[in-house]
């Protein structure tokens, strides 16, 4: 059906066109010129009367010619060129011709555009529901993903949705659950396989410890003393001859040993002090943080599920320090797995989900976690690790990084701010579907990059599923708080009269 011709100049990669349909922004179209058969998608519409031009200043006038009636009315709006529908969507060599017939695009070709290998279901067309919409898995595997939205815009949803379809390909699932979400989870394809977040501090390198430890990185004196004990301790725990389990308790009492010898000069012995007051809040902070019995914790992963790391009772600083951790460890293990050269080996490819992507990888700060979040974002997909950065702040979201996150799930976003960070960090957004953001409905997203032959409008499935997340009823809650007040209250007025008291 032809809704429109092409007007004025085009060119390779947009046109603009008038109709006197009215269409809807996102629906694809199909043009058919020289030898070819051309995809388009509408990013923009207006919609005007010739008799109310911009040329009229009286209301009164306004109020007359509606009421004579305006029945006719002109479509202008502006078509971003996708690629030629038989040429493997590759932009055409030569501009539309003005005048040439658009057409909405058929059923047929949309279900040829929206075929790709290795798919996952995320759900169907805003505007076209029975046009299903799949991804191409592998390309956001490798490739990385970002999935990001204003707060309630549907963000939860979707992560459970892509969950779900990788575990269906047996995918091994990461999952930094800084809330708690997941722990509960129920997911269709796959079990859930809880992690607890305890490291073998032999596992860990200096600086991840020393960051629990609050030593900054210009306490030259302090570090140095803390790293001659964190040597001794692991060296004693290795050779068998520590008393204590506890790891933290061995640096603690190397550094006692070294300040109660009374050679030391006082400075030194102050010095060490220091280093052993911030040891002492280190353990009681961060004492079930660590078990030298444990194995390493990439060794707790398991194909086919969901592995949900629960880190909803760490701190930021704790969190950082495990992400850090075990991103490092991951990418370190799958280079020995591939070069085989060593036995420390992370067999299998992981695929890393992090909630609350601006807390672990931070747009104005530095943290050993954002380091390793843009380390493996670079080198991951040489060695099988991919990343989904999820988040409901993007401007707080490290630049970098998000650059680097090739695929990208895109619902809601409101703040201007959000939008120009988002759009700096993907060629694929264009200022029109920019535009778009702010009026999508809880559920929708543009869905851009490897993973889609072409940016598309979607509506998101609804998570078959369970989850610990979304809004809390507050009022409901209150309301219960209330009746067990009220109860109690009651309560002890009983006890208190079968006691023989008068109140």
């Amino acid at each position: 059906m032809i809704i429109g011709r092409c007007m004025g100049e085009t060119s390779l990669t947009e046109l603009n066109f008038i109709s006197n349909k009215m269409p809807n922004v996102g629906e694809y179209v199909s043009m058919n010129y020289d030898g070819k058969l051309i995809l388009g998608m509408i990013e923009d519409l207006v919609r005007g009367n010739v008799a109310l031009n911009s040329e009229i200043y009286n209301t009164e006038d306004i109020e007359r010619i509606v009421e004579y009636g305006l029945d006719e009315f002109y479509v202008k709006g502006k078509i971003r060129v996708l690629g030629d529908i038989n040429n493997h969507l590759r932009l055409p060599r030569t501009p539309a011709p003005p005048g040439t017939p658009i057409e909405l695009a058929s059923e047929d070709i949309l279900r040829k555009v929206f075929t790709v290998d290795n798919p996952l279901k995320l759900g169907s067309l805003i505007n076209q529901d029975d046009v299903e919409v799949s991804v191409n898995a592998n390309s956001f595997l490798n490739r990385h993903l970002a999935i990001l939205a204003m707060t309630g815009a549907g963000k939860s949803n979707t992560v459970c949705v892509l969950i779900d379809g990788l575990l269906d390909y047996n995918v091994p699932v990461f999952i930094f659950d800084m809330h708690g979400e997941y722990v509960n989870a129920e997911f269709v394809n796959g079990e859930v396989n809880v992690i607890r977040p305890t490291i073998n501090p032999r596992y860990m390198s200096f600086t991840e410890i020393k960051k629990l430890a609050n030593i900054p990185n210009n306490a030259y004196k302090q570090e140095r003393h803390f790293r001659k004990a964190f040597k001794e301790a692991n060296q004693a725990v290795e050779d068998g001859l520590a008393n204590s389990n506890d790891f933290l308790e061995i640096i603690k009492n190397v550094l006692e040993i070294k300040y109660n010898d009374d050679d030391k000069p006082a400075d030194e012995r102050n010095n060490i002090l220091a280093v052993l007051n911030k040891i002492e809040d280190l353990i009681e902070k961060y004492s079930n943080l660590f078990n030298v019995n444990e194995g390493n914790i990439l060794s707790k992963i398991q194909v086919g599920k969901a592995n949900v790391l629960d880190l909803s009772q760490t701190d930021e600083y704790a969190a950082e320090v495990l992400v850090s951790h075990i991103l490092r460890n991951s990418l370190q293990r799958r280079k020995n797995a591939f070069h085989k050269n060593s036995t420390a080996t992370l067999d299998f490819p992981v695929f890393y989900i992090l909630e609350e992507a601006h807390i672990l990888a931070p747009h104005k700060r530095d943290s050993n976690s954002k380091f390793w979040i843009q380390r493996v974002a670079r080198e991951g997909r040489k060695f099988g690790l991919g990343l989904c950065l999820v988040s409901q702040s993007p401007k707080t979201v490290d630049q970098d990084a998000l650059s680097q996150m090739n695929n990208m799930i895109i619902l809601r976003l409101v703040e201007p701010d959000d939008q120009r960070h988002v759009q700096a960090a993907s060629e694929s957004l264009s200022s029109d579907l920019v535009k778009q953001l702010p009026s999508l409905n809880v559920g929708e997203a543009i869905i851009l990059g490897l993973m889609t032959k072409v940016p598309t409008l979607v509506k998101i499935d609804e998570f078959k599923g369970r989850t610990h997340g979304g809004d809390i009823d507050v009022i409901a809650e209150l309301a219960d708080f209330r009746k067990k007040e009220e109860s109690e209250l009651k309560q002890q007025e009983e006890d208190s009269f079968n006691l023989g008291y008068d109140y």
